[in-house]
């Protein structure tokens, strides 16, 4: 996640600071950015450059600045609102698709503020179809219809979810088994429906919810064991709160086609691992990659598992998760757009 932080008084410049301290060292964190004042200038650059937005200010100023901005639930970054003094962090937009809803619930908790949400779903515990399908990596074919399943959702009444009998969805059943918010579901199977796909359906209106492709970068010492590399890969995942069932694949440089580790985790989680070309590599450009120069005197090649992920998640793909190292391995994960 991008996110920008703006403010308009020196006090909220102060807490601007303060938080993008905090955010600097979260991983699913690619980058933070502040802003002060200007706000008629700077909003329409931060609405689209950015995935989320942290404006420390009076509600009013922020909503006059985005109201002209605002297009699409699917499109729209979130945004939060925190006062001058940091008493409360308000999910104001894209609280679902977007987000915020979850990002204003781990800002507070940053800044020790009390979260304001006021989705319905959410205040009344029930587990939105598009914050499903945001958890899990989904991307949704008609939007206009998430407002038919969430008021069902409301109501208890039950949804159906058809998936395809050949294919193993560990993930889903692992999700709807710990998720604390509540959905009433049933599980049908067809083998009309696609490998990648999640139809779900109620009374004449259906959602077909696709899987993006998430790809988990590894990079490692020589020689490191699996369990030392399943670790780091747990601890991301934690961190990303999606299960190891959810990955698509893990992939690595050519360079680490023989490594023992790298091999026997695929097995472990019965998960594909693909090796990227070295000249692929070296020709691979994004602003979002971070570069190691001991990687590039040993390799020739400025990073492993950030390019090596974002190359497999395929072209416009996207960081969700920073190389972060774990004694000798680094982890990055990607996910298609």
């Amino acid at each position: 996640m991008k996110v920008a932080i703006i403010s308009v008084s020196n006090k909220g410049q102060e807490l601007a600071h303060d938080l993008k301290d905090n955010l600097d060292s979260d991983s699913t964190i690619l980058k933070c950015d502040l802003y002060h004042k200007n706000v008629k200038k700077y909003f329409p650059i931060l609405f689209y450059e950015y995935d989320a937005i942290i404006a420390v200010m009076a509600s009013g100023i922020l909503i006059r600045s985005i109201a002209p901005l605002v297009e699409s639930k699917v499109t729209d970054p979130a945004v939060i609102n925190i006062d001058d003094n940091g008493q409360f962090v308000i999910s104001t937009l894209s609280g679902h698709l977007g987000g915020a809803n979850e990002f204003a619930n781990k800002v507070a908790a940053l800044i020790d503020a009390t979260p304001v949400i006021t989705t319905s779903t959410d205040v009344n515990n029930k587990l939105g179809i598009d914050v499903l399908a945001k958890d899990l990596y989904l991307s949704i074919d008609n939007t206009k219809e998430i407002l038919h399943f969430n008021k069902a959702i409301l109501e208890g009444r039950e949804i159906s979810i058809t998936l395809n009998p050949n294919r193993n969805f560990e993930y889903l059943f692992e999700y709807l088994n710990n998720v604390t918010l509540e959905i009433n579901v049933s599980i049908n199977y067809s083998s009309k429906v696609n490998t990648d796909e999640i139809h779900v359906s109620f009374e004449g209106h259906e959602l077909i919810l696709r899987e993006r492709k998430v790809v988990a970068g590894i990079g490692c010492r020589r020689g490191k064991e699996c369990k030392y590399i399943y670790n780091g890969l747990k601890k991301s995942l934690d961190d990303l709160k999606i299960f190891a069932s959810r990955v698509n694949m893990l992939t690595s440089a050519e360079i680490k086609k023989d490594e023992k580790g790298i091999l026997e985790l695929s097995e472990k989680l019965n998960i594909p691992v693909e090796f990227v070309d070295i000249d692929k590599l070296k020709l691979f450009e994004s602003s979002d990659v971070s570069k190691s120069e001991f990687v590039y005197s040993k390799f020739g090649i400025y990073g492993v598992c950030e390019p090596s992920a974002l190359i497999m998640a395929g072209f416009d793909s996207e960081l969700i998760y920073k190389k972060t190292s774990y004694d000798g391995v680094t982890i990055a994960v990607a996910v298609s757009k």
